[in-house]
């Protein structure tokens, strides 16, 4: 018998249903579609609205259509990991949320904060979860409602960001699928040119801070895309010659959805051709941790079992990433 893996057995995910298109974007701040698709690629995203709707509320519909598609009731469950950095409050964790609306009463739960990579993150926290035996079924879900957090007149962050939830289940598998490597990384010095200037500890929230617009989003987009264009590539690549892989061995690239020419640059230093890179950038924007299980949703009727797929993320933090799975299931 083969080591015990954490194998996704299966994948669920959510859009809302308003599209806040580049053109609308035209009508609210300085800005038009040619710009904002050169230099991101993105031609709408997705913004959930509705009062007291929050990170819960997608992640649910996404686990939801995991528990039809295998069968199983919410009580199976025995973990819950939400990565996310726009939670419903700032505590409980958005995961002890999601399970009380759930019904998943049997699962411990709690929240993972990497930014754009925390799915990641989550992926190989629950998948150390499985390997040690003790756990049979873990939901990994990354979700943001990034239009929380977003100021609708700054023209950086406005076009970039949108809302969504993608959720995976791992199970242990001893066939040799499952995720069979993952390289992440951090630095926080990186932390000065993107993050949220108040809000935490060192700056609670004031009247100040709120008139001030230190609750939203704050990113030195120059400075952000040289890191996000080098980290993701490079430890991609360095993921591939651990493993001894070649181009011809990656049956798919996965990115995280920030911006196509980062998404370009990765894989290009794979070697891989754009037929076999996964690119939902220009409907959905980047919706942070939702970006790489909303990809794995989209595409999961074309994954085949034993495919090599590999995971890649990078954030503010800086975090960053990049995650190999041997496939383990051929989709009806």
């Amino acid at each position: 018998m083969q080591k015990l893996t954490a194998a996704i057995t299966a994948v669920g995910g959510y859009v809302p249903e308003y599209r806040l298109t580049n053109q609308v974007l035209e009508t609210m701040v300085d800005t038009n579609d040619e710009w904002i698709r050169t230099r991101t690629g993105i031609d709408e995203r997705r913004i959930l609205k509705g009062e007291g709707l929050g990170s819960s509320d997608m992640a649910v519909e996404a686990i939801k259509e995991i528990f039809r598609k295998k069968n199983i009731s919410p009580t199976d469950i025995d973990c819950v990991i939400c990565a996310t950095v726009t939670p419903d409050m700032v505590f409980p964790a958005t995961a002890n949320v999601i399970c009380d609306k759930t019904g998943m009463t049997n699962a411990f739960s709690y929240d993972l904060g990497a930014a754009c990579s925390g799915f990641l993150f989550a992926l190989t926290t629950g998948t150390a979860l499985i390997e040690s035996g003790r756990y049979k079924k873990i939901i990994v879900v990354g979700v943001d409602k990034m239009s929380s957090i977003i100021d609708y007149s700054d023209r950086a962050t406005c076009i970039i960001f949108g809302d969504g939830a993608g959720a995976v289940l791992l199970e242990p598998s001893d066939n040799g699928n499952g995720i069979k490597d993952s390289i992440l990384r951090s630095d926080g010095s990186g932390r000065q040119f993107l993050h949220m200037k108040a809000g935490g500890s060192v700056k609670p929230a004031t009247v100040d801070t709120v008139l001030a617009k230190e609750h939203y989003v704050y990113q030195e987009g120059q400075a952000v895309f040289k890191f996000a264009v080098k980290g993701m590539a490079d430890v991609s690549y360095e993921l591939m010659q651990r493993n001894n892989l070649t181009a011809d061995d990656i049956a798919w690239l996965v990115p995280h959805q920030a911006n196509l020419r980062i998404i370009d640059a990765t894989a290009s230093r794979m070697n891989l051709p754009k037929e076999k890179v996964m690119i939902n950038i220009q409907k959905f924007g980047n919706t942070t941790a939702g970006t790489i299980p909303l990809c794995l949703w989209e595409w999961e009727k074309q994954l085949k079992k034993g495919d090599n797929i590999v995971l890649a993320a990078f954030g503010g933090g800086f975090t960053w990433g990049a995650t190999l799975v041997k496939w383990a299931y051929d989709s009806n």
